[in-house]
C-alpha cells in the first residue's frame, strides 16, 4: 500500500519559518517527480512547488518564489518544503503528491491531474 505522510505543519507568526516533510512508503519514487500543493478554505487546490526526480529542476508558484524551497532525498524517499518569511496568505492545508510517470531528469509537472498519489495534508496557519 502506497502512502505519503506529511509532517511539520503548525501555527506560526508572520515572518516565521516551517519545514514540511513528506515520507513515502510502499514504493520508491526516486524516478518520479513530486510536488507540494495547498488548499485554503473556499479555494481551489493550487500548486506550490514541484521537483523533478533528479532534483535538478524545480518550479514554484509566483506567490512563494524566493521564500519556499523544495528539495528531496531519494535515499529516504522523502520530499521537503522549506517555507521562510511566512505570510498569513500562506495559511492552508499543504499536500504532498507523487507522479508515477518516469519522465526526463527535468520533468517537473505542476498540474494536479499529473499526480497520482496524495498525502492526507498538514495544516499550516500563519497569523499576523
Amino acid at each position: 500500500q502506497v502512502q505519503l505522510v506529511e509532517s511539520g505543519g503548525g501555527s506560526v507568526q508572520a515572518g516565521d519559518s516551517l519545514r514540511l516533510s513528506c515520507a513515502a512508503s510502499g514504493r520508491t519514487f526516486s524516478r518520479n517527480a513530486m510536488g507540494w500543493f495547498r488548499q485554503a478554505p473556499g479555494k481551489e487546490r493550487e500548486s506550490v512547488a514541484a521537483i523533478s526526480w533528479s532534483g535538478g529542476s524545480t518550479l514554484y508558484a509566483d506567490s512563494v518564489k524566493g521564500r519556499f524551497t523544495i528539495s528531496r532525498d531519494n535515499a529516504k524517499n522523502t520530499v521537503y518544503l522549506q517555507m521562510n518569511s511566512l505570510k498569513p496568505e500562506d495559511t492552508a492545508v499543504y499536500y504532498c503528491a507523487a507522479d508515477t510517470y518516469s519522465g526526463s531528469r527535468s520533468y517537473t509537472p505542476v498540474s494536479r491531474a499529473q499526480y497520482e498519489y496524495w498525502g492526507q495534508g498538514t495544516q499550516v496557519t500563519v497569523s499576523s
